[in-house]
């Protein structure tokens, strides 16, 4: 209980967190945040980091010089292309042999052909709406190995999509972090870049069933 705990007041208060680290820690707090971004992105069991809040926490404090703005953004652009690109492989590695392919009772090769077509289709805004919206930012590229989306094209909208989700969101806590009210509503502007995406993303799911049904 204690670790969720921390981990929620993390998420909640990450702009006090983050400035007490910068304090303590100076440089190293690149490395940090590289690392947070990069296990959001790149491990399947972590999708509940707080990158969108994190990012916009960065950009304000670039905003008021406490960090750089240019080595934020090429280091958080590297950790979540990079992130992306490990959790497709572990997917695309290990995909068929949890399913065990045509062997297993586990593997449907109809839902496997349509997940890969679905993929080579619409795969790529998929992916890339996939950054802005917690949780499904951690599998979107994990389901895309597993359906063996080609890696060129995963690449290429993994790239697209990670610089609009870092440069966008660094860019807008640059701009708007700092100011009083924004501030002053942080925890609960960090509550609606949770909860919002995640209710976008069960309202398509449950328009998604109603039309099938």
């Amino acid at each position: 209980m204690e670790i969720i705990s921390f981990l929620l007041d993390f998420i909640l208060h990450v702009d006090k967190h983050l400035e007490a680290f910068v304090q303590s820690y100076g440089m190293w707090v690149y490395a940090l945040l590289f690392l947070i971004i990069f296990v959001e992105t790149g491990v399947v069991v972590m999708p509940f980091l707080p990158g969108d809040s994190l990012l916009f926490v960065v950009g304000a404090m670039c905003g008021v010089g406490l960090m750089s703005y240019p080595l934020s953004v090429g280091l958080l652009f590297a950790a979540a292309v990079l992130g992306n690109q490990s959790n497709y492989t572990i997917g695309h590695y290990f995909g068929p042999k949890v399913f065990g392919w045509e062997d297993s009772r586990w593997f449907n090769k109809k839902a496997f052909d349509q997940a890969h077509a679905f993929y080579e289709k619409y795969g790529g805004i998929t992916i890339v709406a996939a950054r802005f919206m917690p949780f499904l930012r951690t599998f979107a590229p994990f389901v895309a190995g597993v359906a063996q989306m080609t890696r060129s094209r995963f690449t290429f909208f993994d790239v697209l999509g990670g610089a609009l989700w870092v440069g966008g969101i660094v860019t807008v806590g640059y701009f708007f972090g700092n100011i009083p009210w924004v501030k002053l509503h942080l925890d609960k502007i960090i509550w609606a870049m949770i909860l919002v995406p995640g209710l976008v993303v069960l309202y398509g799911a449950w328009k998604g069933r109603t039309k099938t049904a």
